[in-house]
């Protein structure tokens, strides 16, 4: 373990600007997954004390709301610029409780600051909109206010990024909010509250809740009719969950969930740059991505110089110590995803699908799976309709436009696919009838603060980033006057 890296790194909550302990004093281990070893003992939250962060945040509202749009924006833009200022420690953090490679973390990083650069521009263009009735001829006056206190649920797997993508907006719309980091990676999410002091947060404006009650002290913050945002980023499980809290009291959902992502290339692809897609759409943060690349669909007349290619390519993958020079594959987070990886990949193969690099977990410690392809792949896989949240490809063959259509389609899930083909009129005219909220043509990675980040059907409500994501924390209000 990087010793040196602990030293300054919080455990406790952060609430009202303080560090604190939990109320019952309970606390939770935190894993290195490389090594399984603890590398941390974090104050693990209480109902009473999600109760204590609304009552920090509804301190804190009025004051922030009220500020000049600009006030927001500089603040922001100091955390940007003082959290590229610590990148190097940062990162190194989020491989030591995530277990991503360490380029995965500078990836991260560099992904995570842009929100607050980007939501900085955003908060000084709150626009509203002036107009005259046409029947009655009053004006029509249109504003946006800040909507209230914000709940964000953050996963493991991107535990900077997934935060910063919700306290940018909400920060920029005017509103409070509290942060529920998942319980495996919770350290990086405490270590940017120092940052965010010193950019010039007030006190209870953003606090952290790490908890492994995870669901009793969500089920409190939601059951507050101070509470009006909940912003959610994980399974389609767990987001039916608090979307059922969120109706009690009308909350405002933002639910960014899962994703069973086609990567489909066509016949006229440049095969290459299909194969560079796919390293980034699949090995990207090591498949444990709602947007990793799920199922590829390979056209029958470029099927094997594709799946040649990225065997190759996917085989010479350097996997081990995400902190370790040369290192680009890490450890999965836990032993639960590891589990599944391998259940997936037994059931594939099981089912005739062949193993062209990868397929067996190494022995010894870590949560370890090398990165893995697999083509025949039968339709009735389990890695077909599952998230596979791992390095594992799974590759099918088919021949005609319309049965593509119907097979990347035939999903509960609509967040994200890829489409590679050097016929771009054809491309987007096979991109609108693809049901997803996001499509990457030629290329193999969608995500981009400055873009509206979401899914249709079973991935969620709502967008992140963009102009969209600064609009999920404010309120539209209509006022009808006479001068």
């Amino acid at each position: 373990m990087d010793k040196n890296l602990m030293v300054d790194v919080p455990t406790d909550m952060y609430i009202g600007g303080a560090w604190r302990e939990a109320s019952d004093g309970n606390r939770f281990d935190v894993y290195n997954p490389a090594t399984e070893t603890v590398i941390a003992s974090v104050a693990s939250g209480t109902v009473e004390d999600a109760k204590a962060a609304v009552d920090a945040a509804d301190a804190a509202f009025a004051d922030w709301a009220g500020r000049k749009p600009r006030e927001r924006a500089e603040i922001l833009r100091r955390a940007f610029d003082l959290i590229m200022a610590d990148k190097d420690r940062l990162a190194r953090l989020i491989t030591l409780e995530n277990g991503k490679a360490l380029p995965d973390s500078q990836s991260e990083i560099a992904y995570a600051a842009e929100f607050f650069r980007w939501y900085a521009e955003e908060a000084v263009r709150n626009i509203g909109d002036v107009m005259r009735s046409p029947t009655t001829g009053a004006r029509i006056l249109v504003h946006h206010k800040p909507a209230g206190i914000g709940v964000l649920v953050t996963p493991w797997n991107y535990p900077a990024a997934m935060g910063t993508r919700k306290i940018g907006p909400a920060l920029a719309a005017g509103c409070p909010v509290i942060i529920k980091p998942a319980s495996e990676t919770p350290l990086t999410m405490l270590a940017l509250m120092p940052i965010l002091e010193e950019a010039g947060v007030p006190k209870g404006v953003v606090n952290v809740l790490p908890s492994r009650r995870s669901g009793a002290v969500a089920d409190a913050m939601l059951g507050d009719p101070r509470v009006r945002v909940v912003s959610f980023t994980g399974s389609t499980e767990v987001g039916r969950t608090l979307l059922q809290s969120a109706a009690r009291n009308i909350v405002n959902p933002a639910m960014e969930l899962g994703g069973n992502a086609p990567f489909i290339v066509r016949q006229d692809a440049d095969i290459d740059a299909a194969v560079e897609g796919a390293i980034l759409a699949k090995m990207r943060n090591l498949g444990e991505a709602c947007t990793a690349a799920n199922r590829f669909l390979i056209h029958d007349a470029v099927f094997d110089e594709f799946s040649e290619k990225l065997t190759a390519k996917m085989g010479a993958m350097k996997m081990g110590n995400g902190l370790e020079d040369g290192v680009v594959v890490g450890s999965l987070v836990n032993q639960s995803t590891l589990d599944k990886v391998v259940s997936l990949v037994d059931d594939a193969t099981g089912k005739g699908a062949k193993v062209t690099t990868g397929g067996k977990a190494p022995d010894g410690p870590g949560f370890f799976y090398p990165p893995t392809v697999l083509t025949d792949v039968s339709d009735d896989a389990d890695l077909l309709t599952e998230e596979i949240f791992g390095p594992v490809a799974a590759l099918q063959r088919y021949s005609d436009d319309e049965d593509l259509v119907r097979r990347a389609n035939d999903t509960e899930y609509g967040l994200v696919a890829y489409l590679f083909t050097r016929d771009v009129p054809k491309g987007l005219a096979l991109a609108e009838r693809l049901d997803f909220g996001m499509v990457g043509l030629n290329r193999g990675l969608v995500s981009d603060p400055a873009a509206p980040f979401g899914g249709m059907k079973q991935s969620g409500i709502g967008r992140e980033g963009g102009h969209e994501g600064l609009m999920e924390f404010l309120e539209t209000q209509y006022v009808s006057l006479e001068w």
